[in-house]
């Protein structure tokens, strides 16, 4: 008997596949359990919101709408939302600990290279501001591409964006106002500019996180505030058009533009 190739064909994608999902398990465990989130004991009725199996199922209401306040904070400052995560809403440490891999924060997000997208939130702490923000994260991914988004796009602007859909911080929502709440924020962390912070010295995921609670609140400042800065001056359609040239092949900094005057040392001599 002959042997059959579509046989040889069919084992060797099935121990590709056994080997991707091992290596995705030992380098990435909580996307393995991300991508499996359907076949755990969370609960869904539409196969896009997960609740925790420890969660009230009386609560699944109150939940989706926060949810869905988020999805329109998102539709309304990226001018139609795009992107449609998995909402993942956990109870206990230990579970948004396996999901997210980390014990910290309300909520986090996670996108990959084939497209999947989840955001994570910790039932005792998630609002409309936690989702909101993380939501962000996943439609700049979506607009943009998981490559560019994970090697061009600098964390403090990830961060700065989110920031404008996100108001534990800072709760003014116009243009200007929301500026000078920020250049208020940050002048209070850096010591009116003493203790700066660079934006190159946050780019990247490691910079913008690693360091004690002041670090990471000032660089929360400094993004929200070079942010807001940047869309006070490019207006309604300024976002717009740094997503149409990013998704143009334009490098950051041609799309961007140039660097508000806070970039720089003598940051401290913004004028009022």
């Amino acid at each position: 008997m002959k042997p059959n190739p579509l046989r040889k064909v069919s084992r060797f994608l099935l121990t590709g596949l056994i080997v991707l999902l091992g290596s995705l398990f030992f380098l990435y465990p909580q996307i393995f359990y991300c991508e499996l989130i359907a076949f755990s004991k969370f609960n869904s009725t539409d196969k896009k919101v997960y609740f925790s199996p420890d969660i009230n199922r009386n609560k699944y209401k109150t939940l989706k709408s926060t949810v869905a306040l988020a999805e329109a904070r998102v539709d309304s400052f990226y001018q139609g939302k795009k992107s449609n995560p998995k909402i993942i809403i956990c109870l206990t440490a230990q579970q948004y600990k396996k999901y997210c891999s980390s014990n910290e924060g309300a909520g986090c997000s996670i996108g990959t290279p084939w497209g999947s997208s989840y955001v994570i939130l910790n039932a005792q702490g998630m609002n409309t501001d936690v989702i909101a923000h993380e939501m962000s994260h996943i439609e700049l991914l979506k607009r943009i591409g998981w490559w560019r988004t994970t090697n061009d796009i600098p964390q403090w602007f990830n961060e700065g964006l989110a920031l404008m859909l996100d108001r534990r911080f800072v709760s003014e929502a116009t243009p200007r106002e929301r500026y000078r709440a920020y250049r208020y924020e940050w002048r209070y962390y850096t010591r009116n500019g003493r203790d700066l912070l660079l934006l190159k010295d946050i780019s990247t995921m490691r910079e913008f996180f690693l360091g004690d609670q002041k670090h990471v609140m000032t660089a929360y400042m400094t993004a929200g505030m070079e942010v807001s800065y940047w869309l006070l001056l490019r207006r309604d359609a300024g976002l717009q058009r740094f997503i149409a040239s990013m998704r143009q092949g334009n490098s950051f900094e041609d799309a961007y533009g140039p660097m508000s005057p806070h970039h720089f040392k003598d940051s401290k001599k913004i004028s009022e």
